[in-house]
């Protein structure tokens, strides 16, 4: 039975969707991951029914000359926009401590290529001491989140500093999404062969997040994530890109 048809299988509610999707985004954010671990009912939420999705190993598309042009692209787009952004991510960060004493810019682990944890760099959200007021899971109106972040959250400005992970070689502009370690361990339990995810670097952006939708399970993100990485081209990416400047301007997709 191919992917597809085993994810089909699966009969999801609209409820169960929108459930996975905010603890989701809230595991995106959620501090203190590693040592408080995932609870339960969260996986559960993410995880839908108890079926087992049992995935092929993708062939990796892209020769040298892709990979040498790709990272070039990377580098040249993703360094310019840091120079360009520079002021604005300044007032960014200025706007941040006003509002909370603490960092501007936190760093979260994630699993990168070849399942290396690196650190993703983001603005902070949340006020500083957002651990001690413990794991809310997607709590409406969660307390730790200030003004501030929750609109940067909505508008996607708390990720920008992630230009400076594709120039470090951390990530990419398109590719899978880098999930946490706790997710990534979790995941693979249920989705035998999750980690395949990792055979190229992560990106800010990728097919799942642009073609998917907000609400896509774990289990049917990473059919579109696979796929990415059988068909990789300068001509997809390209289309990914723009077509990822169409979804921040409506604010549809996934995170």
């Amino acid at each position: 039975m191919s992917v597809a048809a085993q994810v089909a299988e699966g009969c999801v509610t609209p409820e169960e969707r929108r459930a996975a999707a905010e603890a989701d985004a809230a595991g995106r954010h959620e501090p203190g991951l590693r040592e408080g671990g995932i609870p339960a009912d969260v996986l559960r939420r993410l995880l839908p029914g108890d079926d087992v999705v049992v995935l092929e190993e993708p062939h990796v598309a892209g020769g040298l000359g892709y990979r040498a042009v790709k990272r070039a692209f990377d580098v040249c787009a993703c360094g310019l926009a840091l120079i360009v952004l520079a002021l604005p991510m300044a007032a960014v960060a200025l706007r941040i401590k006003s509002e909370s004493p603490g960092p501007a810019i936190y760093a979260q682990e994630r699993d990168g290529r070849g399942g290396r944890v690196f650190r993703v760099y983001k603005f902070r959200s949340m006020y500083a001491d957002a651990e001690a007021l413990g794991a809310r899971w997607a709590a409406d109106g969660d307390p730790r989140v200030t003004p501030f972040g929750r609109w940067m959250r909505d508008h996607r400005v708390d990720e920008v500093p992630q230009f400076w992970n594709v120039v470090r070689g951390d990530m990419s502009l398109i590719g899978p999404r880098p999930e946490r370690p706790a997710f990534c361990e979790a995941f693979e339990e249920r989705i035998v062969g999750w980690r395949y995810r990792t055979k190229v670097r992560p990106g800010l952006s990728g097919l799942a997040q642009v073609s998917g939708g907000y609400d896509l399970l774990p289990r049917e993100k990473v059919v579109l994530d696979l796929e990415y990485i059988e068909k990789r081209s300068l001509a997809l990416d390209l289309g990914l890109v723009l077509r990822t400047l169409g979804v921040l301007g409506t604010g549809r997709g996934a995170r």
